[in-house]
């Protein structure tokens, strides 16, 4: 189910950079549950490093991400009921657009397709949140980005702490400043229930592949750009530390 014109905002296309399927198949499976394939199989070796199935996965899911929550960002940025929720969807977007970037950038050295759509399961996510209102989008906003923050923040850190490719490093590094300021941001709010976020992280349900892949792009169509945003004036690289009891 595509997303509304209301929803993806600046999102635009950019004609210049255009990918086509290449050599390297299209991840099987991404999303919130992990893939079950051999991800340490080297699928191509590099100028930057071997580049293994879980690398190339990590930069497509790195890129779906963005696709669905930088519209989120944008919803919350103009529907959140509170300053701080508005602050989270300028952080969400902000941070996403940074990491989008960096996924165009070094899609094409690495030969790696990235997708135009974000997966079913994403998609279902936004539109869920859009269904919602006042208060209520609030809370059904936070609760599923928190959790979906959570489940790729560990994904994050495997990568970084194993990949031997120096871009697929670079990009793990900014994700990791990134998805810890939106956590921060989020739990700002006040609105975050840990102790159903904690079971929602480690109990995600089996879905079908086709619910948690996202649609490869037509060949030769131009690649979806999420526009950069450095009038919100907001840094996602450092998060604000929470405020300490006492």
């Amino acid at each position: 189910m595509p997303l509304s014109r209301n929803t993806i905002g600046a999102v635009f296309v950019g004609g210049a950079l255009v990918l086509t399927l290449s050599a390297l198949a299209y991840p099987a499976m991404l999303g919130v549950e992990s893939t079950s394939s051999n991800t340490s199989r080297i699928i191509a070796n590099t100028p930057y490093g071997p580049l293994t199935e879980a690398d190339r996965d990590f930069v497509v899911k790195v890129r779906a991400a963005g696709l669905w929550e930088y519209p989120l960002g944008e919803m919350s940025m103009k529907r959140g009921t509170t300053e701080e929720m508005k602050e989270a969807g300028e952080h969400l977007v902000v941070g996403h657009a940074g990491l989008d970037a960096m996924c165009r950038k070094i899609a094409p050295e690495l030969n790696i397709t990235l997708p135009n759509q974000a997966s079913p399961q994403q998609q279902q996510f936004v539109a869920t949140v859009d269904s919602k209102s006042g208060k209520e989008f609030d809370s059904t906003a936070v609760a599923i980005m928190r959790v979906t923050h959570g489940q790729i923040f560990p994904v994050i850190a495997k990568i970084r702490a194993t990949t031997e490719n120096t871009l697929v490093r670079q990009l793990a590094d900014l994700a990791n400043d990134t998805v810890l300021d939106h956590i921060t941001v989020l739990e700002k709010t006040k609105l975050v229930n840990f102790d159903q976020v904690n079971f929602q992280q480690t109990t995600a349900p089996k879905l079908p592949k086709e619910q948690l892949t996202p649609p490869a792009p037509q060949p030769g169509s131009p690649v979806v750009v999420l526009t950069p945003r450095p009038d919100l004036d907001v840094n996602t690289a450092s998060p604000t530390p929470s405020p300490s009891a006492g």
